[in-house]
């Protein structure tokens, strides 16, 4: 495949269902998984490469910002305090 996406069609919304399948594929494909956002685009379905790796750093960054007490409120649609603490015991 020429580009890193996973197809040229993608959605800026996340749905539960695509969120929760966000939260399942962090959990199987961790860092030192070859291919990571490729699986874990595939695992959601609907949204490319990039979509699923900024969907990630938004994540990380809404940690890190309730972390230091810089906000409450994250941007990202994954507000679920499992994932938060999956992805930090990954770090």
């Amino acid at each position: 495949m020429a580009s890193n996406s996973m197809s040229t069609h993608g959605s800026g919304s996340w749905t539960a269902k695509q969120n929760k399948a966000f939260e399942k594929a962090l959990a199987l494909y961790d860092k030192d998984t070859p291919d990571r956002w490729h699986n874990v685009a595939k695992a959601v379905g609907g949204k490319t490469v990039e979509e699923v790796r900024r969907h990630y750093e938004i994540l990380v960054d809404d940690i890190k910002r309730i972390e230091s007490g810089q906000g409450e409120e994250p941007e990202a649609s994954l507000k679920h305090e499992s994932e938060a603490a999956r992805i930090k015991m990954k770090r």
